[in-house]
């Protein structure tokens, strides 16, 4: 077999028309037809790049000039944006984020998916596409000889230092240069990744959009603090809403920013936001939307999909700390939480009781192991609600999901690949996606969230029976 021969070299320039965008937003052009990525290129353009690496079947370039740009391309307001990796579409104009966000899920559901005849509507983009994001987290390091914090440069680890961030919420600003100067001033040691010495690894900032409540998570490689008291103090004065002082302890070499041990230094041990009617405890390690507006979109969306007339059984199976579930609750007869992150449900039953609803009930454990015991005592859900991580469901647990026969599975995503993967699933489970609602969550970057609104139309089981002992195993009679 003779070896392929690519028709790039590593370090030459060429010249190539941008046809399409990558899944991480990167435009994707055609040299001979090879195909190579190139960040910050626009489908329609002429560019003219220079390879930086060849892979089998593909080449990643930079990009060096623009021949022929797209009308909707944009001068970023950030001015470290080419070196910072925080944003991938600062160079484009909002209207036309929202349109290639919107082809981002229809090319995953056609070419992953293969599914037809889906209607996938027009992506709701955010009233506000700046300074909307509710919680930072920046690492801290030094560059130059001086404190730095900021975003890492895109692909590495080195620090951007970052004054302003144009889709922070100003306190998070706030607090990563008021922690810069404490740092600054007290002469306290960051952490050197390669060494594995210093103290402070990262800061971690979380703002309720609607109470102005600050909280303040300080990321360290020691369990003694320096100068903890002079820290306390200094941020106290310079943060007047600040509420809680957090330190998290990691004392590993890894890139998982947050460890085991959390210590509240002063003040509260969570900050409190709403959604909606809703009041929400936020904890450091809460997950909670970090778009708080689109937050409520998105959910309402969700509810709407789920068609509730009040009398519905409803099923949240990836429940985390109860956002989802409050806004079900509100329209259903009764809705359950599964989560299998034990923290999160605990963070769920302060919600619940802080908003004083009576018709949720939480489980912790996995979906696959809870569902089937809870079929088997009886429950027939109406509606199933999903949220999963970005890599989606596994198949057994879509099975899980089509064996109780929800009328109705309403599937929320951050990822369209694993979204689309999953959607063909679900027809081969005797489902149909009838349509498809992206929202612009987190507006210049390439993510998008999706709410899809999955149908059953002919169970493929004949019948079946969930075995006790086997929760996955199908019988056919």
């Amino acid at each position: 077999m003779e070896k392929q021969i690519q028709p790039v070299i590593k370090n030459n320039t060429y010249t190539l028309e941008i046809v399409s965008l990558g899944h991480s937003g990167e435009g994707v052009g055609k040299y001979e037809g090879f195909t190579v990525f190139v960040p910050h290129a626009l489908p329609g353009e002429t560019v003219e790049v220079k390879i930086i690496e060849v892979k089998k079947n593909y080449a990643k370039a930079s990009l060096k000039d623009v021949k022929v740009a797209s009308k909707s391309r944009s001068i970023p307001k950030c001015s470290i944006y080419y070196q910072c990796g925080g944003c991938q579409f600062q160079h484009v104009d909002y209207e036309e984020q929202l349109i290639l966000k919107r082809q981002t899920v229809v090319d995953a559901v056609s070419r992953i998916g293969k599914i037809a005849d889906v209607i996938i509507h027009p992506t709701i983009g955010a009233r506000e596409p700046w300074y909307y994001r509710n919680k930072m987290q920046f690492p801290i390091g030094t560059v130059s000889g001086q404190v730095a914090v900021g975003c890492f440069a895109q692909g590495t680890h080195q620090i951007i230092n970052t004054e302003h961030c144009y889709i922070q919420h100003p306190d998070n600003d706030s607090i990563a240069q008021t922690v810069q100067q404490v740092v600054t001033e007290l002469g306290i040691s960051t952490y050197d990744e390669h060494t594995g010495r210093g103290t402070m690894r990262h800061v971690i900032g979380r703002v309720g959009i609607a109470t102005g409540e600050i909280m303040v998570v300080l990321v360290t490689a020691t369990s003694n603090l320096p100068k903890k008291e002079n820290i306390i103090e200094r941020l106290r004065q310079r943060m007047p809403n600040i509420v809680s002082i957090i330190q998290n302890v990691n004392n590993k070499q890894t890139n998982v920013i947050l460890g085991n041990q959390m210590k509240t230094l002063w003040g509260r041990d969570t900050i409190t936001d709403r959604l909606g009617k809703f009041i929400f405890h936020i904890s450091a390690r809460s997950f909670f939307q970090v778009n708080t507006k689109q937050a409520e979109v998105l959910y309402n969306k969700a509810v709407e999909y789920a068609g509730l007339t009040g009398q519905e059984t409803v099923i949240d199976a990836y429940c985390g700390t109860g956002t989802i579930t409050l806004f079900l609750a509100e329209k259903a007869a009764k809705v359950y939480g599964i989560e299998i992150v034990e923290p999160a449900i605990r963070d769920a039953w302060r919600n619940v009781e802080l908003n004083q609803v009576k018709n949720v009930e939480f489980t912790v454990g996995d979906a696959v192991d809870i569902m089937p015991r809870m079929f088997k005592q009886g429950l027939r859900p109406e509606t199933i609600v999903i949220d999963p991580p970005r890599a989606g469901c596994e198949k057994k647990v879509l099975e899980t999901f089509a064996a109780m026969e929800p009328g109705r599975i309403v599937y929320v995503s951050c990822n369209p690949s694993s979204l689309a993967r999953d959607l063909a699933v679900l027809v081969e489970l005797g489902y149909i996606t009838r349509e498809i609602q992206p929202v612009d969550m987190f507006p210049h970057t390439y993510h998008v969230e999706s709410v899809a609104n999955v149908c059953w139309v002919s169970h493929v089981y004949t019948k079946f029976i969930l075995l006790h002992e086997y929760p996955l195993s199908f019988v056919y009679l």
